[in-house]
């Protein structure tokens, strides 16, 4: 079992923090198996907010603030898409292209090379 790692978690009044016996009851941090916020560390938005107000600028100091913006040049900015062509249930299909947006380009491509995780542009 697992507990929230929210600062203020054990500050929110719900009946499933309610812990203790009758005549002393508090309310605690909730632990569960599993948690479904903050890459399953948090059990709620709230707390994840909670959280990010009171470590965020220390976290992103100590993994890395940026400094000047990242690029994606126009060789690196090619990515996979698709289109369904639907005609009234019969012949319907879709097509496949590889596209860069920042040289306006769009190239057909077959379902295998999109289906194939390591196609790239530079593979034709």
């Amino acid at each position: 079992m697992k507990y929230c790692q929210g600062p203020n978690c054990h500050k929110y009044k719900t009946k499933d923090r309610i812990r203790g016996p009758k005549g002393a009851k508090y309310y605690a941090t909730r632990r569960r198996s599993n948690f479904y916020y903050m890459g399953g560390n948090v059990c709620s938005m709230q707390c994840q907010d909670d959280w990010f107000r009171k470590f965020g600028e220390q976290a992103i100091n100590y993994f890395g603030r940026i400094h000047e913006p990242k690029k994606v040049l126009c060789d690196q900015a090619w990515y996979k898409d698709y289109k369904y062509n639907y005609n009234n249930g019969n012949d319907s299909n879709y097509s496949h292209f590889i596209v860069n947006d920042l040289l306006g380009e769009k190239r057909p491509i077959t379902q295998a090379q999109y289906d194939d995780e390591n196609y790239t542009i530079n593979s034709t």
